[in-house]
């Protein structure tokens, strides 16, 4: 097994200055593929969660009228600053999180592209001049800063999903406080340390780390001053941060809980779909929002792509992220393994077969991590978990399926609605299954759908809001109308 990276030990950051936690307290990041400490982090207070939002509110003013210009200066040397330092923040973001290193460094880049992409989107806030209903008046509409907006970052991406936030929000002026997930801190801390490089002004950013999710949140949603909140999580803690918002009507964006269908046509390019499918199933061990859950192959290609699948499956690398040649990592925690594994048993309770893998890995370099196989289940039906509940792991359910309408209405059928799949070489087809998929995402023929230049959100219970694109600005932007009256009278 690879050696896991030097211990790090990272601090708050609050108003540009670096610091330990009230009273001191901190808590250790842990390697899930061995169980090792990698470094700490402040165990932030309630006075520091407020000192930060200080800070944010105290360099706003400042920041918001920042030529734009200069703004994206400072996303476009940020974007540099990772790319330069990219080797270091991966295998930090590998030994915290897992995905293998390779899939890391893809990330870094992928990071680094939202500071990149909204430099550009900060040059082009435009308003209007509307033609007046009264021509002694004249009409302004202005796009401006919604104010200090807080980031609460997931562990799955711990630098993109932060970049995704904080690239819009600098790029319209706002200031920010981020609280990464508890997993995995260190990664944000080094993506902080290079805008902070790149000439950010102290405040601009700000980084909270807790274990005390609650407590942050609560400070968060009781202070005033804070305009906006950017969350990317669960739907069930979604949906606690739609009752909080409610007291101050504070605005919000939220990109919740997923479960992917994954269609594949009997037209369809069978090795492309394998590879479309292994990609986003397989990818970060399963542990994506936008990951395939349920798979649904037409049945008359049903036995020939089970058995690629399963072939390809079998191909793939279980071990540490940073063992040269692993492509499936170590999952987040022991809970996560135990939830993948639950699926899998209740599949085959319930009637599927277990066509590959479905074992949790605990033996040698395996002893002290939380691997489980990469796994294929044939047979899924609608009464299993694994159909209707997110498993985020490497397990992938195939069920048969004989006619569109049919796989539609199963596609559907999900209260979540962020991605879905379809592989089809009949055009009229593409669009129309395109069209009758309940989701803000799909990828017709593609397996990888996520980049900076377009609109990344769902609907139905997996949010609101949308990230990335020329659309993602606006959701750290307020419109104002301004009526000139009487011009040009006496």
């Amino acid at each position: 097994m690879a050696t896991t990276m030097p211990n790090l030990d990272e601090q708050l950051l609050i108003g540009g200055t670096w610091t330990d936690a009230t009273g001191g307290a901190r808590f250790d990041v842990t390697d899930p593929g061995s169980g090792a400490t990698v470094g700490s982090v402040p165990n932030a207070t309630q006075a520091d969660v407020t000192a930060a939002i200080d800070a944010a509110a105290a360099a706003l003013p400042g920041w918001r009228s920042t030529p734009a210009l200069q703004r994206a200066r400072i996303l476009r040397k940020s974007a540099d600053l990772m790319r330069e330092r990219a080797v270091e923040i991966a295998t930090c973001m590998t030994s915290e999180q897992g995905k293998p290193l390779a899939e890391a460094k893809g990330e870094v880049e992928y990071a680094a592209s939202f500071f990149e992409w909204f430099a550009g989107e900060a040059e082009r806030v435009y308003g209007q001049v509307v033609s007046p209903m009264n021509t002694n008046n004249r009409v302004l509409v202005l796009r401006q800063p919604v104010g200090v907006v807080a980031a609460i970052t997931p562990w799955n991406f711990p630098a993109a999903m932060m970049t995704r936030k904080l690239g819009p929000a600098m790029a319209a002026g706002c200031t920010s406080v981020v609280k990464p997930a508890s997993a995995t801190p260190l990664t944000a801390a080094l993506v902080l340390r290079c805008i902070e490089d790149a000439g950010a002004p102290a405040g601009v950013v700000n980084l909270v780390t807790s274990r005390d999710a609650g407590m942050v949140a609560n400070t968060i949603f009781t202070d005033a001053r804070v305009k906006k909140i950017s969350f990317t999580g669960s739907t069930e803690i979604g949906k606690d941060l739609i009752r909080a918002s409610a007291h101050q009507v504070k605005r919000l964006s939220l990109e919740l809980g997923g479960h992917a269908p994954y269609i594949i046509f009997e037209d369809a390019d069978l090795d492309e779909a394998i590879e479309g499918l292994i990609a986003s199933k397989y990818r970060n061990a399963g542990q994506t929002c936008v990951c395939a859950n349920r798979a649904y192959v037409q049945r008359s290609i049903y036995d020939d792509f089970l058995a690629r699948l399963v072939k390809r499956v079998s191909e793939m690398p279980v071990g540490h992220g940073l063992t040269e040649g692993t492509v499936i990592g170590p999952m987040i925690n022991e809970a996560a393994v135990e939830k993948a594994d639950e699926h899998v048993q209740d599949a085959l309770a319930k009637g599927a077969k277990l066509a590959y893998g479905g074992h949790r890995l605990t033996e040698g370099e395996y002893a002290n991590g939380a691997y489980y196989e990469p796994t294929v289940i044939d047979g899924v039906t609608p009464d299993m978990l694994i159909h209707h509940e997110e498993t985020f792991g490497p397990v992938a359910g195939l069920t048969a399926f004989d006619t569109e309408d049919e796989v539609i209405a199963l596609a559907n059928s999900s209260e979540y609605g962020l991605a879905s799949y379809f592989h089809t070489k009949d055009y009229a087809r593409l669009l129309r299954v395109a069209e009758r998929l309940e989701y803000g995402i799909v990828g017709a023929n593609a397996g990888i759908i996520s980049a900076a230049n377009v609109p990344f959100g769902g609907v139905k219970e997996s949010g609101y809001g949308r990230e990335g694109g020329s659309v993602g600005i606006d959701e750290y932007l307020d419109v104002k109308y301004v009526l000139i009256g009487a011009v040009g009278t006496v």
